[in-house]
């Protein structure tokens, strides 16, 4: 049974870390042009509102997907208006939108669904599925079949677009004449007006970049890991994908590592619920569901100060005259 407990850790761990992958792309290509973004949370989370909503109204995945983008995108802009236009405080900006986003949702979900902040269940057809079902089960006794098919080839589009997403940010910031301006506004944005180019324009492409990534976690959220909404049902996973991409150095492949570091411990910490220890006992559950964000809090405060952040990040852009 050992090729079945770890073909699950495994598929577990890249279910997991798939919505973290995508909203630390977002964060990745947001802060790498200047702006900090403490939002991930709340986009992430109207995005999973939007696609729920939609798609148990339309009864269709297009327009579940279609409708998180749009919303996501859309409190990218509002970020973006705030602190890009009108040079506001970039931190206050994203907390005020995750708080927003907190109270906005429950409010909408109550007011259109009468399900206490819910969203009625989105139809199985609608949902999300694997792309090879006979891989949705480990087979026992059988290695290939479990690990390299249960654990690698059994998940929806979603997920192998979240590490598509890695290589495609890595691509863009390192190969890209677009990306390599952008990471330039994040260094000396002085230097990119001097050339003739907007660095307020360049910073709300980054951001709509970063809206629609948000979009495709928060509909992950909804149409495929889970079969509705409910209220706060991102549970910090923004924050975690804020310091995997800082534990990452703003970067898309260490970020990966971190992303799937997350991946891993919540998916042996589901596992490991009412197993009893040798000479410990059973462990709490409460501890248990916690391992994720005390590494949240362990990665932050060892790293933080180590991590150099790009040079102009947090710093409103005031054009020379």
């Amino acid at each position: 049974m050992d090729e079945v407990l770890i073909a699950s850790v495994l598929a577990s761990t890249l279910r997991v870390s798939a919505p973290l992958l995508l909203c630390a792309m977002a964060g990745v290509l947001s802060e790498r042009a200047g702006v900090i973004d403490l939002g991930l949370e709340g986009k992430m989370l109207l995005a999973a509102f939007a696609a729920a909503a939609a798609a148990s109204v339309t009864h269709s995945t297009a327009w579940g997907l279609v409708a998180a983008l749009a919303v996501a995108s859309a409190a990218s802009m509002v970020h973006g208006f705030a602190c890009v236009t009108n040079r506001g405080d970039q931190v206050v900006s994203g907390v005020a939108l995750n708080m927003i986003a907190a109270g906005l949702t429950v409010v909408l979900g109550i007011a259109w669904f009468q399900q206490g902040g819910q969203t009625p269940p989105i139809e199985p057809d609608v949902r999300l599925t694997a792309l090879a079902q006979g891989f949705a089960e480990p087979q026992p006794g059988n290695w290939f079949a479990s690990i390299l098919g249960h654990g690698l080839l059994s998940h929806n589009a979603l997920v192998y677009t979240a590490f598509l997403m890695v290589v495609a940010v890595w691509f863009f910031l390192e190969r890209t004449r677009p990306g390599l301006r952008l990471r330039a506004v994040g260094e000396n944005p002085a230097m990119v007006e001097a050339a003739g180019m907007s660095v307020q324009g360049l910073r709300y492409r980054a951001l709509l970049m970063n809206g629609v990534l948000c979009g495709l976690a928060g509909a992950y959220l909804t149409l495929a890991q889970n079969a509705s909404f409910s209220p706060n049902m991102t549970a910090g996973r923004g924050y975690i994908a804020l310091a995997a991409m800082i534990f990452g150095k703003w970067k898309p492949l260490p970020t990966l590592g971190a992303c799937l570091l997350f991946g891993f411990l919540d998916a042996v910490a589901i596992r490991m619920q009412g197993v009893a220890l040798p000479g410990i006992g059973e462990v709490p559950v409460q501890l248990i569901q916690a391992l994720p964000y005390i590494l949240t809090v362990v990665l932050l405060a060892g790293f933080i100060g180590s991590a150099i952040a790009p040079k102009a990040l947090g710093r409103p852009y005031v054009k020379e005259r």
